[in-house]
């Protein structure tokens, strides 16, 4: 199976999700799927999407974005990407940068690829002048000599969160190129933790100290 497939929908291991078709008069609302109001919807959107179609979501997801950036090294293929994606679209990140390999699985993802917007960068160098012509700081994920505690650490509010692939972690010109070196504070045996998994800890990080927590669905 290609890397670039996925499941056309996520249903969990007990069923369906969603709602069926639309009862009663149909919504006089451009935004509105006649499809998926005549069938339902079973896609993996909040409740308060359900029906829309699917660029009517990217457009109102776009009037909401948060100004923080996610990027993360794929030279040597890392399999994290797709959880890193769906991750970024749960907390509203203004989009996704790959950063090496173009392609990636995206079985982790969800389908919430169809509604985050993904760059690709051949190189560390092209993600930094990205982000010197957006004015965001870049901000490197490792632990690394130097690096700030990041439970400590005010996170700058216009971004990009830089983390390397599962294992090697950041490479040197990612750790260069960084305005800012952060680290997950760890009290166990293993170096790492999942790529995945800090990625979404430095998300939320973020979230806590300067999103709005009134516009949370």
């Amino acid at each position: 199976m290609s890397d670039e497939t996925g499941p056309t929908e996520w249903v969990p291991a007990g069923g369906e999700v969603g709602v069926g078709p639309w009862a009663g008069p149909w919504p006089d609302d451009e935004r509105y799927d006649p499809e998926l109001l005549r069938h339902g919807d079973r896609r993996n959107v909040v409740d308060g999407y359900r029906y829309w179609r699917r660029e009517a979501i990217v457009s109102d997801l776009d009037r909401r974005r948060h100004p923080f950036h996610i990027a993360i090294e794929n030279f040597q293929h890392d399999h994290n990407i797709g959880t890193v994606v769906r991750t970024a679209n749960a907390f509203a990140a203004a989009a996704v940068h790959i950063v090496g390999r173009r392609r990636w699985n995206r079985r982790g993802a969800m389908v919430t690829d169809r509604y985050q917007h993904l760059r690709h960068h051949p190189d560390v160098t092209s993600l930094a002048e990205f982000a010197v012509a957006e004015g965001l700081a870049v901000v490197a994920v490792d632990n690394l000599p130097g690096a700030r505690p990041i439970e400590t650490t005010e996170l700058p509010r216009e971004c990009v969160l830089l983390f390397g692939q599962e294992g090697p972690g950041l490479t040197t010109e990612a750790a260069r190129v960084a305005t800012l070196v952060v680290s997950i504070a760890q009290f166990g045996s293993t170096r790492s933790i999942n790529a995945g998994v800090a990625a979404g800890i430095v998300m939320h990080t973020w979230i806590r100290q300067h999103a709005d927590l009134t516009q949370s669905w």
